[in-house]
């Protein structure tokens, strides 16, 4: 069962499009990719979500009919444009199951940009219209293959900075050093849900437990990919007020005596929560502890606040220097920064670390909206269009091509310029190229066949999307 009427989610303009198409329309096909945008690769991944819970089965019925008839009617103030025998000949001919097919790269794929991802054609010819009647929903994909391609640019520079400064040991933990806290700040249960598991795919720390949901629900993770630990918030810290933030530390310390627990540390004065309380008065529990004290500052300047925080810690717990000539704190103490944390202010932090000699193994993030929210199709620049048509038997390619204006009154040929005729993906020492279907027919296309006639041909458990997307 859908969650909504697939008959409605489309752009208005699309119901006319069965009369806008030349006569003689039988087949449309038209491609996804990445254009371009903010980052030279792009992860896809998102599309076996959308597949599961909008297009299998029999999505066309009389009832959902009715309901989008009545809907249109009022949109559009009038009754030539929606015509629902195009989607009662769906019902009749192929029992309300789409008649496309739907092919694409496995999930989880990286590729340089302006590259085939996907490509979706029809595969009945009284079906033309449905190939971009679907663009609207299908192009939604652009927000899980987006948040993925961030989190992983992320983990490349979380990569730079444990190469030159951490220990080989403590590699092992790089997965928990980005964690998911953009529930709140997300749009949507289901924008949580699916850029939440985008974000899983290159990092295990998350508080965004419907991305977990997600992962399970509809890529076949046998557990909960994402992990959390016990944490405050400003409401723990602040109930005895700030002559009683000591007693809340012990009282924290003493709910969880083993394992690790962060604790926001701020609330008054982070500098006196640090030296006096953690650093001073409660060290021998700490460093007793069988586990890790996790300080969190959540306010004013990253990078001064970090640097000051560690300095007080490195003196008051002490520090060793590890292989790589970097301080470390010891294991029963770290740090996580979780305020300001974007792509952006990621790279100058573990550089301002790097350069005061403090190794970035002492470090983990906690990421918001700018994870899950703060991000657009124009970030990577994605496009679904038509490169290919047959109209009465005769095949053509189709192509935009636009000659456009710069700021300064000059030609230029736009970015937007598509490609031509049906295409296919190749793979040659690494690097993946987009073709036209019959060139270099020795190279096997990547493109998969994973929806036809209602069904799904091919899925993808997040494991395998997990180790496809490895850097």
């Amino acid at each position: 069962m859908t969650k909504e009427n697939l008959i409605l989610l489309a752009d208005a303009y699309k119901y006319s499009h069965h009369k806008l198409y030349i006569p003689g329309t039988e087949y449309i096909y038209s491609y996804f990719e990445s254009r371009g945008g903010k980052f030279n690769e792009t992860v896809f991944y998102g599309l076996q979500y959308f597949l599961m819970e909008y297009l299998q089965g029999a999505v066309i019925t009389k009832e959902k009919l009715d309901e989008a008839e009545a809907t249109l009617l009022e949109v559009f103030g009038r009754n030539d444009v929606f015509d629902r025998t195009r989607f009662e000949y769906i019902i009749e001919k192929h029992g309300g199951r789409l008649p496309v097919r739907i092919k694409a790269v496995p999930e989880g794929t990286v590729t340089g940009v302006r590259n085939v991802l996907m490509t979706i054609e029809n595969t009945d010819p009284n079906c033309y219209w449905v190939t971009n009647f679907l663009e609207t929903l299908l192009m939604q994909i652009w927000y899980p293959c987006t948040v993925a391609t961030l989190s992983r640019e992320i983990k490349k520079t979380v990569k730079q900075y444990y190469n030159e400064t951490a220990s080989e040991a403590a590699f092992a933990g790089i997965d928990f050093v980005l964690n998911d806290f953009g529930f709140r700040g997300a749009s949507s249960v289901e924008s949580a849900g699916i850029g939440g598991s985008a974000h899983l795919i290159n990092f295990s720390g998350s508080d965004t437990l419907i991305g977990s949901t997600f992962a399970k629900r509809y890529y076949q993770a046998p557990v909960a990919p994402g992990l959390s630990i016990p944490a405050t918030e400003h409401s723990i810290v602040t109930m005895l007020g700030e002559e009683g933030e000591l007693e809340i530390f012990r009282h924290i310390l003493n709910a969880f005596p083993t394992g690790t627990i962060a604790c926001v540390s701020d609330s008054y004065n982070i500098l006196r929560a640090c030296r006096e309380y953690w650093g001073t008065e409660l060290k021998e529990q700490i460093l007793s502890r069988q586990g890790t004290l996790v300080i969190r500052p959540d306010s004013g300047d990253a990078i001064q606040t970090l640097l000051k925080v560690f300095e007080i810690l490195m003196e008051t717990f002490g520090y060793t220097v590890n292989e790589k000539g970097y301080k470390v704190l010891p294991p029963q103490v770290r740090v996580i920064q979780g305020d300001g944390i974007s792509y952006s202010s990621i790279p100058p932090i573990f550089e301002a670390l790097k350069q005061a000699g403090i190794s970035a193994e002492n470090l983990v993030l906690g990421m918001g909206g700018a994870l899950l929210q703060r991000v657009n199709r124009d970030t990577q620049e994605y496009a679904l269009k038509c490169s290919f048509a047959q109209v009465n038997g005769k095949a053509i390619n189709v192509q935009k091509n636009p000659l456009e204006l710069d700021a300064n009154g000059n030609t230029r040929v736009s970015f937007k310029k598509s490609k031509s005729g049906k295409q296919k993906l190749v793979v040659e020492n690494g690097i993946y190229t987009s073709l036209p279907e019959n060139e270099a027919p020795a190279l096997a296309d990547q493109l998969v066949t994973v929806f036809e006639d209602g069904e799904i041909k091919k899925a993808y458990s997040f494991e395998q999307i997990r180790k496809n997307a490895t850097i």
